[in-house]
């Protein structure tokens, strides 16, 4: 039996119609039906301007963004596909919070739905810092089908794990 340590949360059914696909060799042709395309934002300016956009379209009042880049260190074996984090420095006698995005590497070549569904789920730790029911309730308000596209995410990451056919 296939292991399918990214979808292990889902009910068996859905983990078994996975399954079905590998075994099919049809995995790839799913994903490429679905996900035809690939994004134009190689770089960290770009990647920047992209998430300041949807910033600016659904949380207006949170916190700016300070820095958002693509970053080769974030990987699964770190569990992590994107951070958000607030660096503190003293300037003067003042604290200051910088907000930064670090979205991993891998996104440089996914569909541009996963790109968004990444940022999207980075932006709104900004609002909720825990994911939980409002966390994933303004993930849903900021990309209509968040859920569907985190799934298809999971399936992606599943397929990019798979040995290459002989």
């Amino acid at each position: 039996m296939i292991a399918l340590k990214y979808l292990q949360a889902y009910p068996p059914a859905l983990q078994e119609q996975v399954r079905q696909l590998i075994e099919r060799g049809q995995l790839a042709d799913y994903l490429g039906q679905r996900y035809p395309d690939r994004h134009a934002v190689q770089s960290d300016k770009a990647l920047y301007n992209y998430a300041v956009a949807l910033k600016q379209a659904h949380l207006r009042n949170a916190p700016a963004i300070d820095k958002v880049l693509f970053d080769n260190r974030l990987d699964l074996t770190h569990r992590a596909l994107g951070l958000h984090t607030a660096v503190s420095r003293v300037q003067g006698g003042k604290l200051k919070a910088k907000k930064e995005i670090r979205i991993a590497s891998l996104f440089k070549d996914a569909a541009p739905q996963f790109l968004e569904m990444i940022v999207v789920h980075e932006l709104a730790h900004f609002r909720e810092s825990d994911h939980n029911k409002a966390f994933y309730q303004l993930c849903e308000h900021m990309l209509p089908g968040y859920h569907q596209l985190e799934f298809d995410l999971r399936v992606y990451l599943t397929y990019r794990d798979l040995p290459p056919a002989t």
